[in-house]
């Protein structure tokens, strides 16, 4: 995401011929495009952007487990067994 966000200031800032990166080559200002294509396409690969999401999937899972707990009163039970 952080590619994406730099790549669009870096265009923005060559298209308004802002600052220095007027005098930069167009090769500059698009590789962070470039460079989140290569990073989307690694993480899909390695299974880094499913492990993510699974991990997100169990942290509310979690979270509504240990609200229905505490509504139902049984959230200092389980804490005491352990």
């Amino acid at each position: 995401m952080w590619f994406i966000v730099v790549g669009v200031l870096l265009l923005l800032m060559k298209v308004a011929e802002f600052g220095p990166v007027a005098e930069l080559s167009w090769w500059w200002v698009l590789s962070p495009f470039a460079l989140s294509l290569v990073w989307w396409e690694f993480a899909d690969k390695t299974g880094y952007t499913q492990r993510k999401a699974m991990d997100r999937l169990d942290e509310r899972k979690e979270a509504r487990r240990q609200e229905a707990m505490t509504k139902l009163g049984t959230a200092d039970k389980q804490r005491r067994r352990r």
